[in-house]
């Protein structure tokens, strides 16, 4: 059943998410020296933050923060720390965050919640195809989520076609958990060995980590490459690790649903102001109900559409369109601005393009330069021309395109020691 909150009106869900603040403050006051140094050098009144609007007068907290001032955010003795994750820092090094017991029973509901919203019931399968080692929350989540929503898991892991096949064969599981080119490698092994992939009993993948729909909902290259082949239900999902929280979109497929029990949204221009409803923005969060290190509007950097009109699932709570982009990570290219997510859709679209990287540098005056690392098994005139032009046909600009052998993209996107493929390369500083 949908949690009441998430089909209430608009005025309840702000008023429920303004009792939660002034709990989290109160938490803050009393337990993140983080946040009582904030509150004192600002001269900040916790009792004078009543209202969701009245946020702005507190300064937002950044990766930067996090990473500088690590132990200060956290509320809990060491005592009561159940797991530690990690996420990627400004600087190289990874940052820490603390789970306590109950963070990670918030982190099963949130999980839970999104695989009600795919559709999910209760005693059925689904097969993970995602790290759970390595101090990865997603992959912890995933499991915990379908523990507590009674979904049987199987953990496979990343990677290894052959054995995601076989599981399939003997488990029979209704959905996956997965990277969305990963299924095309699915697919690619399933049509080269004569396995009946359409026949499978997967009709469902929640697909994480790469974008799946354009910012009108219909799906991108990748998502109508995949379905080209297999025709399964794909669900995206966002989610970050410093939110501990993910916005999954339903069947319908119109973004990614908000749990206002959660988190609270804010969406802020360049300068940090509030952006007017119906503009995308950058997203700031506030987790709400966690212990182990609690974040009060943290920036995420991630550029994203929200949208506030009721879903035909029944749920009033705000959407998430596709990240446009993040905010770090915008080009100007001989006179045009984009975000590196429609350089990637571009180059899904291409069957004999096997994989890529794509770099971006200055040149010697400061400007951006793009260049496109392309992995592919006969390289040719043809082909580099037939890319060139889509991308001056979308784009009105042609970055630098270089083919190279698949193998030495690959040593290029799965750097050792990392748990997530790379795509993007920013030699800017």
């Amino acid at each position: 059943m949908i949690p009441a909150i998430e089909t209430a009106d608009r005025g309840t869900i702000k008023q429920f998410q303004e009792e939660k603040l002034q709990q989290l403050l109160a938490y803050l006051q009393s337990h993140s020296v983080y946040y009582q140094t904030l509150f004192k050098n600002h001269r900040i009144d916790i009792r004078a933050i009543r209202f969701l609007e009245d946020l702005t007068r507190i300064p937002m907290t950044t990766k930067a923060d996090l990473q500088d001032h690590n132990p200060a955010f956290r509320c809990v003795d060491t005592t009561q720390v159940a797991d530690y994750v990690t996420t990627s820092g400004t600087s190289g090094d990874p940052v820490l965050l603390a789970l306590t017991d109950g963070d990670l029973d918030r982190l099963a509901y949130n999980e839970a919640l999104s695989y009600q919203c795919m559709g999910l019931q209760r005693g059925q399968s689904l097969q993970l195809t995602t790290t759970i080692d390595r101090r990865f929350m997603a992959g912890l989540a995933y499991f915990l989520g379908a523990r507590k929503a009674g979904i049987g898991i199987v953990r496979v892991g990343s990677g290894v076609p052959e054995l995601q096949w076989d599981t399939i064969a003997r488990v029979q599981p209704d959905a996956l958990v997965c990277v969305p080119s990963f299924l095309l490698k699915m697919i690619e092994f399933a049509e080269a060995n004569g396995i009946d992939y359409r026949k499978s009993s997967v009709k469902k993948a929640l697909c994480i980590g790469e974008p799946l729909r354009t910012p009108d909902f219909t799906f991108n290259a990748l998502g109508q490459r995949i379905r080209r082949h297999w025709d399964i239900q794909l669900f995206s999902t966002y989610a970050s690790t410093e939110m501990a929280t993910a916005f999954t979109e339903c069947e319908q497929g119109v973004g990614g649903h908000h749990h206002p029990a959660l988190i609270i949204t804010e969406f802020v221009d360049n300068d940090g102001n509030p952006v007017p409803e119906g503009q995308s923005g950058e997203l700031v969060i506030t987790t709400l109900g966690v212990e182990g290190m609690p974040l009060l509007r943290f920036k995420t950097g991630d550029i994203v559409q929200p949208y506030y009109e009721p879903c035909a699932c029944g749920r009033t709570t705000l959407r998430l369109g596709p990240v446009i982009g993040r905010k770090n990570q915008m080009v100007k290219y001989k006179g045009t601005t984009l975000y590196p997510p429609v350089l990637f859709d571009l180059l899904n679209d291409f069957e004999e393009v096997e994989n890529y990287v794509v770099e971006i540098s200055s040149d010697e005056f400061g400007e951006d330069e793009i260049t496109v690392k392309v992995g592919v098994e006969r390289a040719s005139e043809d082909l580099l021309l037939k890319i060139k032009d889509r991308f001056r046909a979308k784009l009105r600009v042609s970055p630098r395109i270089v083919f190279a052998s698949i193998q030495e993209i690959n040593r290029i996107k799965f750097p050792e020691n990392s748990r997530k493929s790379v795509t993007l390369v920013d030699y800017r500083k």
